[in-house]
Order: C-alpha cells, then sequence, then structure tokens
C-alpha cells in the first residue's frame, strides 16, 4: 500500500511539472483515450514574479482557439493586493500553450473574478471582472467603512484574445445600489441558443446586500453583443454566492451555486424560464456534495446529438479536495461520476468541450495545498 502511494504521488509530481509544450502524439490516439490524459500546469505558484495563480476560466473562441484565464497574485494568496488578470492561449485544443499575457494590470490594485463569455455570432470574446482598491479588503467592502466599494468592468477581444481593450467600467448599470461585496463567475458565461432569447449572454455573478449581509446569486446579461449590460434576477433565497450558468435542451437556464448551509453540505440550484429574468426556489441537490467551494457546470453534445450537462468540483464535504467530473443526461436529476480528475488537494475550476469526444478542465491543484499551480487536463466523453 504504501508503495502504490508513493507511485502515485511520483505521477501527480511529474504531470504538473512536464513542460507546457507537450510531446506531440497521434492525433487520432488522442481522440480516442476514454481516461484523463497527464496534466499541464499552466499557471505555477512563482512563475512570472508572481506568488500565487488562483480563479480559472476557460472558454473556446469561435475559431476554435483556447483562453485559460488566472488570476496573478503578487505578493501572496490573499484575496485583495496587488492582482493581476492573465492569460495563456492554445492554438491545438490544449496541446501546447503560448506564453503568459498579462490582461489587465491595474497596479497595487484588485482586478480579478475572470469570466469570458463568447460571441459566436460576431468572434468578439467579452471579459467581466471586478475591481477594488488593493487596500480594501472583503470584510471592509461589506461593512462599507472602505475607501471605495467594488466594482465592475468589462474588457473585449475581437482577435481571439490577442489585443483587449481597456478596462471598461459598467458598474451603474449592472450593481444595484445597496449591494456592497459583488464578483463576477469566477468561471465562463454563456451565449442562449433558444429562440425565444437566442444570442444573448449571460455571466453568473453574486452580491452582498447591504444592512443585511446576505449572500445572493443573481446575473447580467447583454442583448446587443456585449456593447451594454443589464441586471439580471437574483436568487428568491439568500444564504448562495459564486455560481455557474447552463442552458437546457428546452432553453431553460440552470443556476448552480455554491452553498453556505451547514446541514446541507450540497450544491444549491435554480432555473429560468424567461431568460435570467427571474429563478424558481432554489433546491438543494445531494449528489453534488462540496466543501463549501466555487464549482463548474457546462452543457455539451457528446458524438453530435446527445445533450448532456457536465458538472466539476471537489466532491468532498468537509475539504477542497478529490475534484470530479460528473455527467448529468436528464437535466441533472441523476450524475454518475466520469472521472477523478484529481484526487489531492484541489478547489476552484472551469469546463470547455474541445470536441464531440473531449473535455478540458482547467483546476486549482496541488500535492500539498490546492494552490500550488493551475492545470489543464483532458478527458475523453467515450
Amino acid at each position: 500500500m504504501r508503495l502504490t502511494i508513493i507511485a502515485f504521488s511520483l505521477l501527480l509530481m511529474i504531470g504538473f511539472n512536464q513542460p507546457i509544450q507537450a510531446n506531440e502524439a497521434d492525433a487520432s490516439a488522442d481522440l480516442n483515450r476514454s481516461v484523463p490524459e497527464e496534466p499541464l500546469s499552466l499557471f505555477r505558484a512563482g512563475d512570472s514574479g508572481y506568488a500565487c495563480f488562483r480563479i480559472p476560466a476557460i472558454v473556446k473562441s469561435a475559431k476554435g482557439i483556447l483562453l485559460a484565464f488566472s488570476e496573478a497574485r503578487k505578493k501572496g494568496y490573499s484575496d485583495t493586493g496587488d492582482i493581476d488578470l492573465v492569460l495563456r492561449r492554445s492554438f491545438d485544443l490544449g496541446k501546447t500553450w503560448g506564453p503568459l499575457q498579462i490582461v489587465w494590470d491595474d497596479g497595487e490594485n484588485v482586478a480579478g473574478n475572470p469570466a469570458p463569455v463568447v460571441d459566436d455570432e460576431t468572434g468578439i470574446i467579452s471579459l467581466l471582472s471586478t475591481w477594488n482598491l488593493g487596500k480594501d479588503h472583503e470584510s471592509q467592502i461589506i461593512d462599507q467603512t472602505s475607501q471605495d466599494t467594488r466594482r465592475i468592468f468589462i474588457l473585449q477581444s475581437a482577435d481571439d484574445g490577442g489585443t483587449w481593450s481597456k478596462a471598461h467600467e459598467i458598474t451603474a448599470s449592472v450593481k444595484q445600489p445597496d449591494w456592497t461585496w459583488y464578483a463576477t463567475g469566477p468561471v465562463h458565461g454563456i451565449q442562449v441558443k433558444s429562440k425565444l432569447y437566442k444570442g444573448r449572454l449571460i455571466i453568473p455573478c453574486d452580491h452582498i446586500e447591504a444592512g443585511t449581509k446576505k449572500y445572493f446569486s443573481h446575473v447580467i446579461y447583454s442583448d446587443d453583443h456585449g456593447t451594454t449590460w443589464k441586471v439580471g434576477g437574483s436568487t428568491p433565497q439568500d444564504q448562495v454566492n459564486e455560481c455557474t450558468v447552463a442552458e437546457l435542451p428546452d432553453g431553460k437556464l440552470m443556476l448552480n451555486m455554491r452553498n453556505y448551509e451547514r446541514k446541507q453540505r450540497s450544491r444549491k440550484v435554480s432555473c429560468s424560464i424567461d431568460g435570467g429574468a427571474t429563478w424558481s426556489a432554489m433546491k438543494n441537490d445531494p449528489l453534488l456534495i462540496e466543501p463549501i467551494c466555487q464549482a463548474a457546470l457546462l452543457d455539451i453534445t457528446i458524438k453530435g446529438k446527445q445533450k448532456a450537462l457536465a458538472f466539476l468540483n471537489p466532491a468532498d464535504s468537509a475539504d477542497r479536495r478529490n475534484l470530479e467530473l460528473k455527467i448529468s443526461y436528464n437535466e441533472g436529476k441523476t450524475w454518475e461520476v466520469v472521472s477523478t480528475v484529481h484526487a489531492g488537494p484541489a478547489a476552484y475550476s472551469d469546463l470547455v468541450q474541445l470536441n464531440r469526444k473531449q473535455l478540458g478542465c482547467l483546476y486549482e491543484a496541488g500535492i500539498k495545498s490546492a494552490y500550488e499551480g493551475i492545470h489543464f487536463r483532458k478527458i475523453g466523453l467515450d
């Protein structure tokens, strides 16, 4: 048993420390693998002068280019201080990755919570993000004793992430006056495919009310290809925040949320039939256990026609560990475990469909700590 554990640890270390330029492999064999490929470490603590990388998000552009985003924390692991938004891109579905790009650096302040969404009609990628002074802590913003508050910005790229516009503030249109703390994502957004709201861009968000200090999830949306943004509906109950959204085959939207109820260590779910304007009463999903952590939900198509939901999170009721990928073929009524992406310490993550046979997982994980780096791993859907 001891030898088995040692061997497994060595395998993890080899995977996490292999170079970004992966070995060339036969493409057809690569697509037919039904077990996880070895992970590639895209962002490692200490790289490029940053003490820590956290908060992953990933999308595939209209031209098939992968964009992996992260917060780059200059001085340590804290959620405040000097934090930049960074990016790596892959032109071969994650086999190799380009150099680190700084998308937004606002000096000593926080530029974080990347929430990208791709407009497949225009090819434009919108990156929603939240900002605060590096001196202000979350508790101070919630108590309204901070120097400034939490603000919302958008950056856009028309060339698959090669270049980005300057950060443009949209706080006034997407944040209510009595909201203090605010977070975009952190996870990918979606573009609605159903006829009634076709083309709508939706970003999952969360906020805290002033006075009551209650946590809620909500969405923001754009009906003009990301030019203007509006605030959508909030959940009718509180005790939830970081959320992820997916579209079901009938056009209904599903919001899957981080849950703070101590007696129910599992995810909360709510649905919308009006494009995110209102949300149903939240329900607990006992099959999706969590240690109070962010997660990723993605609507996918298998073998070109079968619709399903993919879900990724640390599946443990106590600790951030045991990152599991689950699939549901019945709109979340039941789930089956497809793969253990990482058995050890793991935290935030995101998902992207690479093609009809593969998913890409971008996630925080390590040997001793979940925050040693952000890694990319392919998993077959067959």
